[in-house]
């Protein structure tokens, strides 16, 4: 996948955005409505939706709803991020506050010292960086879309 870095896609916040305490929903959220509208790049549609491994698939899985009907929802434009998650909630499950706590924190460090790890690094390699220039790959998300600057963190 050629990738000019850094990767800027207005109105893409950082998966590291909360709604109502959860992190990456707001980001889902942006993509649905970026593809909608033909503004997330065509390389992208591979790691979207319902892919088993992606950080969409995860959030999903952690909300128990389907994506595709979450897209249809958010796709009617009448709802507002926390709307769409309270449509979550009532749709799949609502996570208590411990759950919300483990899952942002797996999210937050996920590529760091775990399975996820040599993905980063592969990332990391596709723009000519060393391996350890971040750790996760919410880290790697914000360099590569420019709000992170290296020794940053």
């Amino acid at each position: 996948m050629a990738n000019s870095f850094p990767t800027i896609i207005p109105g893409l916040r950082s998966p590291f955005v909360q709604t109502k305490g959860i992190v990456y929903f707001a980001r889902m959220l942006d993509k649905i409505r970026l593809a909608a509208s033909g503004k997330l790049p065509d390389g992208w549609q591979a790691k979207r939706g319902d892919v088993k491994g992606s950080f969409d698939w995860l959030c999903c899985l952690f909300l128990k709803i389907d994506y595709a009907a979450l897209e249809a929802e958010t796709l009617k434009g009448d709802k507002s991020d926390d709307e769409l998650l309270a449509w979550a909630f009532a749709h799949g499950r609502q996570p208590d506050e411990q759950e919300i706590e483990v899952w942002n924190a797996f999210m937050t460090k996920r590529g760091w010292r775990d399975a996820g790890t040599p993905f980063v690094t592969e990332r990391l390699a596709e723009i000519g960086l060393p391996s350890d220039a971040v750790l996760t790959m919410f880290e790697f998300i914000d360099l590569d879309e420019g709000r992170l600057q290296l020794g940053g963190r």
